[in-house]
Formats: structure tokens, sequence, C-alpha cells
């Protein structure tokens, strides 16, 4: 969506609410102006601020599009003044929205396989880069997805995750602490990456999630023969303005907001590398 100011806010309706687990649901966001509505496009990757009048702001990924609804997806996990208003508001209730800010993921016809590998709720930011590989998947190579989570009961959008494994995305998952009933495997991300079948020289990776999770992800693909300059990952951090003028987001030389959230893994790697940075 072209603007004439990043700062340009948009009014929004919640459509739909769908709960994805405790503290954590996906909200279906339709732009109220028609004629904003049509000219709004988000790429894979890219972020929202959503705005609430006297409360504040909050970055949100755009975790999807309903094109029969026209709405655009934001799984929110619930944190915050912002997210607790927001949970607040419910179907019917009013926003404002500007956006979208950010660089997206490097989506393109390739015959390379695709590894997506996300932590938490870090696959709400993979889900429209999935989509697209799903869609463009006679131009590509292999597709999968490793995905780990706490417990089998915070496994962020199940029956997607079934749905594209009958899709062919190869999908594997995880989970910290077994809960009965759970029959996939046990243990931390990074694990599945030394077991996966990988063609090193033909994949490119995504990855999001929490960023010790994503350190030994590179880690563990770098040993096993990946370019550092084919991996990619998204980063988290506390995003105010969106445009770097803050700075509250700020790491190494990179401002998240603007020069991210996706960054290739061999510009950021030396940050990345210092816990707690």
């Amino acid at each position: 969506m072209q603007t004439t100011s990043p700062w340009a806010a948009h009014s929004a309706t919640i459509v739909a609410i769908e709960p994805d687990y405790a503290g954590v649901s996906t909200y279906h966001l339709r732009l109220t102006d028609t004629a904003v509505r049509a000219a709004y496009a988000c790429a894979p990757g890219q972020f929202n601020m959503l705005y609430l009048p006297g409360v504040g702001e909050s970055a949100i990924s755009v975790s999807g599009y309903d094109a029969a609804n026209e709405t655009w997806l934001h799984t929110v996990r619930t944190a915050g003044c912002v997210t607790t208003a927001l949970e607040r508001l419910g179907v019917g209730g009013h926003l404002a929205l500007r956006g979208p800010f950010g660089v997206s993921w490097p989506i393109e016809r390739q015959p390379r396989d695709m590894l997506f590998v996300a932590g938490g709720i870090g696959l709400a930011p993979l889900r429209m880069a999935i989509q697209w590989a799903i869609r463009e998947r006679t131009h590509l190579g292999r597709i999968t997805l490793l995905y780990g989570a706490r417990t089998p009961s915070t496994v962020l959008y199940p029956q997607q995750l079934n749905e594209w494994q009958q899709q062919g995305v190869d999908v594997q998952t995880t989970v910290d602490r077994f809960e009965p009933g759970w029959t996939s495997h046990i243990g931390v991300v990074p694990a599945l990456v030394e077991r996966l079948n990988l063609r090193p020289t033909e994949t490119i990776v995504f990855t999001c999630g929490p960023d010790v999770m994503m350190r030994y992800t590179a880690r563990a693909l770098i040993a096993r023969g990946v370019a550092r300059t084919a991996i990619w990952l998204s980063m988290e951090r506390n995003m105010q303005c969106a445009v770097g003028f803050c700075g509250h987001c700020q790491l190494g030389p990179a401002f998240i907001c603007k020069d991210g959230p996706v960054f290739r893994y061999d510009r950021l790697a030396p940050y990345l590398d210092i816990e707690d940075l």
C-alpha cells in the first residue's frame, strides 16, 4: 500500500478472531475505506503497526490473506497493553493500521529446495511464504517445514500443518515437553536439522523464532554445508516507530523495523552470536 506518509493510519475492523491457543489468536482485519483496501498490498514477511487510540500501537507480522473476505490476518500473542486492549475489542471492534513495513522474504521461482524452520509463534511470519511456495511448487524443489513448540497444546495452526502435509510439504514437528497423545518428535528444532535429508548446495532457508533457536539452527545448517548466504531469518525486537527513528529496535548497525525484519544470516551473524543482545 502506497501512502504519502509512513505515519498515515487507516481504519480497520475486526471481522473474525480465531483462537489458536491460550493467549494467542489470529485476527482477521478488513480496511474500512474501499479505496485503501483496494490499494493495500503486503509481501510475505512484512508487518503492520496496529494502533489503538489512547493505548498505543504494536508491530504485528501479517500472517495471511483471506481473499474471499478481503481481510489480512495477524496472529497476536496477548502480552502487553496494546495486545490486551486488542483482545478486549472483540469481533466488530475498530482500530487503526499503518503499513506495511519492513523487508519481505526473498521468494523467487528457482529450482531449489525451500526449508522453513520455525519456533513457537515464529511460524506466523512464515505462513504467507509457505503458502506461496505451495502455490509455486511446480517451479521449486522440495518444500520442508521444521516446526517446534513448547508443548503439543501450543502448536500453532495444527489444522493447517496437516493441510500443508497433504499438499506435499514435508512437515516435521517437535515439542520441548511431552503430553499424552503426542506421536511426533520431542526435543529442540536444531536436532531436526541434524536428521534432515538435506541437499545443502540446493537449499534456501527461511527461519523465524526465538534468537537461540535461530542461532543454533543456523550453526547446524552451516555444519551440514548450507551457505551462510542461503540462510534468511526474521528478527523480533521492540519496534515502536517502524521507520528507524526511535532506535528501540537497533541491533548492531541495523534497525530491525527499517532494514529488516528479514535479514540474510551473514549480515547479522556477529550480533546474533552474542547472547541477550
